[in-house]
């Protein structure tokens, strides 16, 4: 049962429109107002999902997601490759963290400008992850 939804203002239906969260005791919940009948779903259901593409797509492209790390933090020492690749080997317990605690908002407001989002359907099933800059693997 998550407390929080990881991905709040980055999911919408499938006009378009931001899902609403709410708490229901201590779970949290994406509103899909449905001709004005509000389907509460719950976020955990959601967001699992969308972590476990975003980890299977980071693990299918790992050398790619290291090479790119180490770039990005302007060092390739086999120290630093070790720890990125370590960093990778956790991301189980890190879903289980964000599932837990949730996205800072700066990170969610970043994914929201890069065009990051989650488009579902009236019975709260995934139709389209819009995960902008992250091509196929035939690209």
């Amino acid at each position: 049962m998550a407390r929080v939804a990881v991905f709040a203002g980055l999911v919408v239906d499938e006009t378009g429109k931001p899902l609403e969260v709410v708490s229901v005791g201590n779970e949290a919940h994406y509103v899909l107002d449905d001709a004005g009948f509000l389907r509460h779903i719950p976020s955990e259901s959601i967001d699992r999902q969308v972590l476990e593409l975003i980890q299977e797509q980071t693990l299918e492209n790992r050398e790619l997601v290291v090479d790119s790390m180490l770039h990005y933090m302007g060092s390739d020492d086999l120290f630093t490759k070790a720890t990125v690749e370590a960093s990778l080997n956790q991301m189980g317990d890190e879903m289980a963290q964000l599932l837990d605690q949730g996205l800072p908002d700066d990170a969610r407001t970043w994914l929201g400008l890069m065009g990051f989002k989650v488009v579902v359907n009236v019975h709260g099933e995934i139709v389209d992850i819009n995960t902008p800059g992250v091509g196929t693997p035939d690209e």
